[in-house]
């Protein structure tokens, strides 16, 4: 691995309360900030927590899975990724039916949900506009997925949702790794990739945006079929002390 100066935070928890605090981008800090006032009629009742995102799950876990962004109305609003919103709704119910939490659903930060052996994240912390960070805003977020990638020393598979999600992953990974040659790899869904200089495996899905399940693009049975790839893998893994 490349030198840990890369690094922001010693803890996830520190790491955690930096991101909450980050101010490093000024039109999403703007459009989370507004959006958070404006709200929507069916969440008026809401206070909406209106600040980057921190990860969540078990900084013990051997599965990592990257998402885009929060969306505006869904962690914007709950303060929680992949929360409240039906994205969420297709992620938490996969890992729950994989053995990776301890609920279905994942509706406000004090819902009871616990993840096992896994840690969620993204590649962007703020909701941006149209759901489309731009690349100077990533860019920014890269030190931070990059210090969960220090301290998350139990990682094993990288599951990446969307190619946006895909494509800043292996940046975050190569600056750790500098020898990985990432040019082989192409997005699609279902494609596994061992990468070689590195303890990762990264597996590729289609984002469970309503753009995708609503359309057919990603059926469930695309989508759950991907767990159980990883969960077989993990398993294995673990059966020979890996």
């Amino acid at each position: 691995m490349a030198s840990q100066n890369l690094k922001v935070a010693d803890t996830i928890d520190e790491l955690n309360k930096i991101i909450v605090g980050c101010t490093l981008c000024p039109r999403l800090v703007k459009y989370r900030r507004e959006t958070a006032q404006r709200k929507v009629r069916r969440f008026r009742n809401w206070q909406y927590w209106g600040r980057p995102l921190p990860g969540l799950g078990d900084d013990k876990g051997r599965l990592l899975v990257v998402g885009l962004a929060p969306a505006a109305h869904g962690g914007n609003r709950t303060g929680r990724m992949f929360t409240g919103d039906s994205s969420g709704d297709w992620l938490i119910r996969a890992l729950y039916e994989i053995g990776f939490a301890n609920q279905p659903h994942s509706i406000h930060r004090d819902d009871g949900l616990e993840l096992k052996n896994c840690y969620i994240t993204a590649v962007a912390r703020c909701a941006p506009p149209k759901n489309r960070p731009l690349s100077s805003e990533l860019k920014n977020c890269q030190r931070y997925l990059i210090t969960e990638l220090i301290l998350l020393r139990n990682i094993k598979i990288i599951l990446c949702l969307g190619r946006l999600s895909f494509d800043w992953t292996l940046r975050a990974v190569k600056k750790l790794y500098p020898k990985l040659n990432t040019k082989s790899f192409i997005f699609k869904h279902g494609a596994r990739y061992k990468l070689k200089e590195t303890p990762y495996t990264l597996y590729a899905s289609y984002h469970p945006s309503r753009q995708n399940t609503q359309t057919g693009r990603m059926t469930w049975r695309m989508w759950i079929d991907t767990f159980n790839r990883i969960h077989l893998e993990l398993t294995s893994s673990e059966k020979r002390g890996e």
